[in-house]
C-alpha cells in the first residue's frame, strides 16, 4: 500500500516534492496503488518510485521523470500524458497505456512486456 504522506505530498505540490527528493535521494517513495486519476504530475521526479497498480488514468506526466519506476502489475496510464517523460528502464510490466501520449517519451531498456501499445497523439486522439 502507498505511503499516504508521500501520496499527499506529491498531490499537494509538485514543486515540493521535488524539493523533497532532492533532500531525501535515498528514499525510495512509495505510490503503490496510489490512486492518481488526472493529477498533474508534470516534471514529477518520480525516479525509482513504487507506482505499482497506481491509478493514473488521464494524468499529466509530461517531462516528468519515472526512470527506473515500478509502474508494473496493471498500473492504470490510460489516457495519461507521458509526453516528454523519461521512462528509461522503467518496468511496465502489464501497464495499461492505452489512449496513453508517449510522444517524445525516452523507453530506452522499459520493460512493457505485456503493455498494450499506447496510441499517438494527445490522449490517445
Amino acid at each position: 500500500m502507498a505511503n499516504a504522506k508521500h501520496v499527499a505530498l506529491l498531490k499537494r505540490d509538485v514543486a515540493a516534492w521535488n524539493a523533497w527528493r532532492r533532500k531525501n535521494p535515498n528514499i525510495r517513495p512509495d505510490l503503490s496503488n496510489a490512486d492518481l486519476s488526472g493529477a498533474d504530475l508534470s516534471g514529477a521526479n518520480l525516479a525509482r518510485a513504487n507506482l505499482r497498480e497506481a491509478i493514473l488514468f488521464k494524468a499529466n506526466l509530461g517531462r516528468a521523470d519515472p526512470v527506473k519506476a515500478n509502474l508494473r502489475d496493471h498500473a492504470d496510464l490510460s489516457n495519461a500524458d507521458l509526453s516528454g517523460a523519461d521512462l528509461r528502464e522503467a518496468i511496465l510490466f502489464k501497464a495499461n497505456l492505452t489512449g496513453a501520449d508517449l510522444r517524445g517519451a525516452e523507453l530506452s531498456r522499459a520493460d512493457l512486456s505485456l503493455a498494450p501499445p499506447g496510441e499517438r497523439g494527445p490522449y490517445g486522439r
